[in-house]
């Protein structure tokens, strides 16, 4: 391997955390040669003169080359950067702001993808060590207790994005398929576009970083399956099916295999139906979120909200 990792990161406002960050990079194993590529989305702090700095400095960092400086949001800075990113890498990691790289994220992410055919989609995600805003120990991430893929990612998103790796091939798949429709998160449309078109999604239960968990946090990690649950009663259903029918609505324009044509098309009906219709569809597409009450509330939801018609006005 001679070109390096594309470490993808996106900043807003950031200079509290980042030197952490931009320090755990400088102690990844040394036999995993990377590239910090960023964009700024207009922040008015320290943010941008300490990526300069960081750039000047260690000569392995750059910014996103663009024209004129707008606001794009996380999900859209981060779509930015794939975009923009070498063809030629041999892996594009995602990489927030406030988090603290372990040593080993990048070298063992990379393993696990080289050794698939080059020619798959796959894109690589793991679990956490939570922290708080000082770095003080919070436990781990839930891990997934069912299989990764289509059928679980159309209704629920397992990948933190700030462990999302994906291979060359996945990329190109990304920039192939339609962006992420509003309101959608750029790790969820990973998540989603690859499996649709058979892709391969792993899930690595050893973490790869300190996920710090703080008041200004865009997404953070939900932590237990009742904290899972509570927030996801907060959401209510018209939320998750609305960006759930978004979704399926995004998915027409990306590549499928044929199973996926199947569970998108029997999903893509259940606006029009009958409660007990949307079920026998829901039952049929094989649809499951990783814990029981988690599946309980999906159906509950589904039998309760019929999901927005694509192009009508969101909550």
């Amino acid at each position: 391997m001679t070109e390096p990792v594309q470490i993808l990161l996106a900043t807003y406002q950031g200079e509290r955390y980042l030197p952490d960050l931009l320090e755990s990079l400088l102690r990844l194993e040394p036999g995993t040669p990377w590239h910090l590529l960023w964009r700024d989305d207009t922040s008015a702090d320290a943010t941008p003169a300490l990526l300069a700095a960081f750039a000047e400095r260690h000569g392995r960092a750059s910014r996103l080359p663009e024209e004129g400086a707008r606001r794009l949001g996380a999900t859209g800075s981060f779509m930015a950067l794939l975009r923009g990113a070498p063809e030629d890498a041999p892996g594009y990691a995602f990489c927030d702001q406030d988090d603290v790289w372990l040593p080993h994220k990048l070298a063992r992410a990379l393993e696990r993808l080289r050794a698939l055919p080059a020619d798959r989609p796959a894109l690589y995600c793991g679990r956490q060590k939570l922290v708080d805003a000082t770095l003080g120990d919070l436990g781990l991430s839930p891990r997934p207790l069912r299989p990764l893929g289509l059928r679980n990612a159309l209704v629920q998103n397992v990948v933190t994005g700030c462990t999302a790796v994906l291979n060359p091939a996945a990329r190109r798949l990304m920039l192939a398929a339609p962006p992420p429709p509003q309101g959608a998160l750029h790790d969820w449309w990973c998540y989603l576009v690859v499996s649709a078109a058979g892709g391969t999604v792993i899930f690595d239960e050893e973490p790869g970083l300190l996920y710090r968990q703080h008041g200004g946090n865009m997404v953070g990690s939900q932590g237990s399956l009742a904290a899972r649950a509570r927030a996801a009663a907060r959401r209510g259903p018209a939320r998750f099916m609305n960006l759930m029918a978004a979704h399926i609505a995004a998915l027409e324009g990306a590549p499928q295999t044929p199973e996926a044509r199947r569970v998108l098309g029997l999903l893509r009906e259940m606006p029009a139906q009958s409660a007990p219709a949307r079920l026998w569809r829901l039952w049929r597409a094989g649809l499951y979120r990783q814990g029981v009450v988690e599946n309980l509330a999906l159906w509950a939801w589904v039998l309760a909200c019929r999901p927005a018609v694509p192009g009508q006005e969101r909550d």
